[in-house]
């Protein structure tokens, strides 16, 4: 740190030599200088990224080169300000992860510039939600977050990725190619397939599963998280399971979803609402809906699948209103984001809407079933967007019958849960 530079240690060899790599042992602001640097980041090209502490920026070496390139911080050419930084990690996609201490928080790049994801600037503390001088990060084997937060003197964790749900931005004006690939059903073949739930026929028995409607991956207890038949279960992954747990009982639920804190989200078609419920809860709180069957802003007509965002709004898919709201974290009344038009086939209305998913840019992507196709409507926008199928009912592979889900994988390529041709579809973005 106070030689101001870089060093590399050959483990092998009978010399075993110390090589600077980056610095040239007095401090500066130059390219090939650095000032009190702390954390160092190898990428697989064996560029060397940087912490420079004292000069307020992120370099990057490329390998070989005594020359840095200022990537984030003061002399940046994407204008966001740094405050002492001390640690970088990468992750797998090649967005920066950086610890600007002296601001208190933790901060990572996307496609529009840096964002804050884990303390603030503003309010440094001892809060669950604070830091107080990071110092350093690391990523568990599940994308979670360790921060050494030092003059809390503790470590903590932040579940970045406990929504399985959650993606990166994915550009609104991103195309994916219109003919499908079939992953899962239709004439793929013959494959392994392992029975994790259920299996045992109709019926209420802890064994057996009826009905299945929705589900997810609680990765904190290694668990499958069911809506079934008037309850939600619980069913380990681990090998050996036979029977699940009831989380919630007498609920005519459909769709399902957790939030960071772990908290369940379920709706319930009979009573037109969804409710969000703690673990060991089997009462709820009523986040939408409620006020009986109806197209009010304060209503829901059998809400079926639905998302939480990370500042827990909730997307509700309003099945029989034939449109997407969306309930603010503690609103009373819900605002309509896609549809609401009345059924039909124009790019304001949706058609029996069935599953949905938000990225984190807050655009909406629906399986408008009825319609055959997936439309995708950008924040505030009166009117979506097809972007597959929509061309007719049938098997091609441009087209979709009945679709019922969507979902997007790490690198925005899309799967839909085709339902009449028994299959889902990748549609891989270009």
């Amino acid at each position: 740190m106070k030689s101001h530079r870089v060093v590399k240690h050959e483990l092998e060899g009978t010399a075993k030599m110390w090589t600077s790599v980056a610095g040239t042992g007095c401090p500066g602001p130059v390219p090939n200088a650095l000032d009190h640097p702390h954390g160092i980041y190898v990428d697989i090209d064996f560029s060397l990224y940087v912490a420079d502490t004292y000069n307020n920026r992120i370099q990057r070496f490329a390998f070989d080169k005594s020359d840095g390139s200022t990537v984030a911080g003061f002399g940046s050419s994407i204008h966001f300000l740094l405050n002492r930084p001390t640690g970088i990690v990468l992750d797998a996609d090649n967005y920066l992860f950086i610890v600007d201490s002296h601001n208190h928080r933790i901060v990572r790049s996307t496609q529009d510039g840096f964002r804050c994801i884990a303390g603030s600037s503003s309010t440094p503390g001892s809060n669950p939600s604070q830091l107080r001088y990071p110092y350093s990060l690391a990523f568990d084997t599940s994308g979670n977050i360790l921060v050494t937060d030092m003059q809390n003197r503790r470590i903590q964790l932040f579940r970045l990725t406990s929504n399985p749900r959650v993606i990166r931005d994915i550009p609104v004006n991103a195309q994916w190619v219109q003919n499908g690939v079939t992953v899962a059903g239709g004439k793929i073949g013959d494959i392994n397939r392992q029975v994790v739930a259920g299996g045992r026929g109709q019926g209420n028995r802890l064994d057996q599963l009826p009905n299945p409607t929705d589900m997810l991956i609680d990765k904190e207890t290694n668990s499958l998280i069911i809506c079934s038949t008037m309850r939600v279960v619980r069913w380990s992954r681990q090998s050996g399971t036979t029977q699940g747990e009831i989380l919630i009982d007498n609920v005519t639920c459909h769709g399902l979803s957790m939030d960071d804190q772990r908290c369940l989200y379920v709706s319930d078609v009979e009573k037109h609402e969804v409710r969000r419920y703690r673990m060991g809860d089997n009462v709820g709180t009523l986040v939408a809906g409620g006020h009986g069957a109806g197209d009010g802003l304060n209503q829901l007509n059998w809400p079926r699948y639905i998302f939480v965002d990370q500042q827990q709004a909730v997307y509700v898919c309003d099945w029989s209103n034939n449109r997407v709201m969306k309930w603010n974290k503690g609103a009373t009344e819900g605002i309509v984001i896609a549809g609401g038009q009345g059924r039909g086939s124009a790019l304001t209305q949706l058609d029996v809407p069935n599953g949905i998913f938000v990225d984190t840019s807050v655009t909406l992507y629906v399986a408008d079933t009825w319609n055959h196709r997936v439309i995708r409507w950008p924040k505030g926008a009166t009117q979506g967007t097809v972007i597959v199928g929509g061309n007719g009912q049938g098997q091609g592979t441009n087209q979709l019958q009945y679709p019922r889900g969507v979902s997007f994988d790490r690198y925005g390529n899309l799967y839909v849960a085709d339902e009449w041709n028994h299959r889902v579809q990748l549609f891989s973005i270009k």
